[in-house]
């Protein structure tokens, strides 16, 4: 009876010791998931775009040499509507320097209405309707050290995952542009 009771003790003991490293490691997993430096979205057109958190920055996987321009927005704002075209102007003047990549704050929102917003408002650049939006949206807050409740619009500029500058609420295409000549050494 005693041999029983020991062996169904060392048992027990032994799934449970199994199970709790097994959680432990599961829970590493998902730990590493979320504090990934990389971000996964995907566009309107389905294309996947990988950004990368940098020391100094944030860099588009395949976009190296580019400036890299992240337009934080919501299709409700006027001041994100009135944006759209200007940066359709920067895109189509350094299109093969520049990438300008439209991060929706709206969660949820269907591709339907951003579609409708890029053809009401001329936005013939990239855009991001992804559940990883919120997550890069917070990470590009974070490393500007403005918050979680910011103004939109929030464009970020970076190089080669260096920070350049950023802009928050309307902001002139000219001072816009100013930065992207800079940083193309132009």
């Amino acid at each position: 009876m005693t041999k029983i009771l020991i062996s169904s003790t060392l048992l027990a003991f032994s799934l449970l010791i199994q199970a709790c490293s097994s959680d432990n490691k599961n829970t590493q997993d998902a730990n590493s998931m979320v504090a990934s430096n990389e971000y996964v979205l995907t566009g309107l057109n389905k294309t996947q775009y990988i950004i990368q958190k940098e020391p100094t920055g944030f860099k588009l996987k395949g976009a190296e040499g580019k400036v890299i321009l992240l337009d934080i927005f919501a299709t409700w704002c006027p001041p994100c509507q009135a944006e759209a075209s200007h940066l359709t102007s920067l895109q189509k003047k350094y299109k093969d320097d520049l990438v300008v990549l439209g991060i929706t704050i709206e969660e949820g929102i269907s591709d339907t209405k951003l579609e409708t917003f890029r053809s009401e408002h001329n936005a013939q650049y990239s855009m991001v309707n992804s559940a990883e939006n919120r997550r890069l949206v917070d990470a590009v807050a974070s490393q500007l050290k403005i918050g979680r409740s910011f103004g939109i619009p929030l464009m970020a500029l970076y190089k080669d995952g260096k920070f350049l500058n950023f802009y928050q609420g309307a902001t002139e295409e000219e001072f816009i542009e100013s930065d992207i000549k800079r940083a193309l050494g132009k």
